[in-house]
């Protein structure tokens, strides 16, 4: 696996942006505690719109998915929880580099699929957790996926790249407020190729057919991620509505 974040086109990074400003605080703190190593970074294409899918389980993945994302040469948008829009700073910060509020409850997730493809339409960058929360499996495997990833990749006719990451829990355990500074922790990111969804293209957007999407793209990310901690992913993925769990908010378990 190549490490090498080199010989890529930064061109869309270089482009002055609000993302310049929220650079500049957030790389010097972030690379105090974290060592990126990135695995097949040339998986993730330079330009051009598509849906990067990784896996869920601590509060601080976003932040290093994002600076990632943004190390290789692309701007990072996300579909993100609707109340970290309302924390002050953080909230003005989102909604000036183009991120996407989502309700818990569900009850805008139309709008925020449509304004996520209307930065597909741009050809954006734009990153989307299929778990949609923390992973619930106790030893940090993904969970059951929801389908928006899915829907917007086949109503737009755009790629899935698969994407994985291990040692965030090293500088921020789940469920954890406490972040570890100044130790720098080595943060794995492996991309995978395109996931093949041909087969469910031209099919409609039916309930049944997105949720077998979205199990192929779980089993996508869940293969990375074996390959970053080098043991097998369980046979059968954590399915919180079979144990008895909520699938949103913190959980202990």
């Amino acid at each position: 696996m190549s490490s090498s974040a080199k010989r890529r086109d930064h061109s869309e990074t270089r482009t002055p942006s609000v993302f310049w400003l929220l650079a500049s605080v957030v790389l010097p703190i972030l690379n105090l505690s974290a060592k990126y190593r990135f695995h097949n970074p040339e998986k993730l294409p330079d330009t051009g719109a598509y849906v990067l899918a990784p896996n869920h389980y601590s509060e601080i993945d976003p932040i290093i998915v994002a600076v990632g994302a943004y190390k290789l040469g692309r701007l990072p948008r996300f579909l993100a929880k609707a109340s970290l829009f309302h924390v002050p700073i953080v909230g003005a910060a989102m909604r000036s580099s183009g991120q996407i509020p989502v309700e818990r409850s569900g009850h805008n997730g139309h709008q925020a699929v449509k304004a996520a493809e209307e930065l597909v339409e741009k050809g954006r960058l734009v990153i989307v957790y299929p778990e949609g929360s923390l992973t619930r499996d106790p030893d940090l495997w993904p969970m059951r996926g929801k389908t928006g990833a899915v829907r917007i990749a086949l109503e737009r006719g755009i790629p899935v790249i698969p994407c994985a990451h291990w040692g965030t829990q090293a500088i921020m355990p789940r469920y954890s407020k406490k972040i570890t500074l100044f130790r720098r922790k080595p943060v794995d990111l492996i991309f995978g190729d395109p996931v093949d969804l041909d087969r469910f293209r031209g099919r409609g957007l039916e309930p049944a057919l997105l949720v077998e999407a979205t199990d192929v793209v779980m089993a996508a990310i869940s293969e990375l991620l074996a390959q970053l901690r080098g043991e097998p992913a369980p046979a059968e993925r954590w399915n919180p509505s079979v144990r008895g769990q909520t699938e949103t908010g913190r959980f202990d378990g």
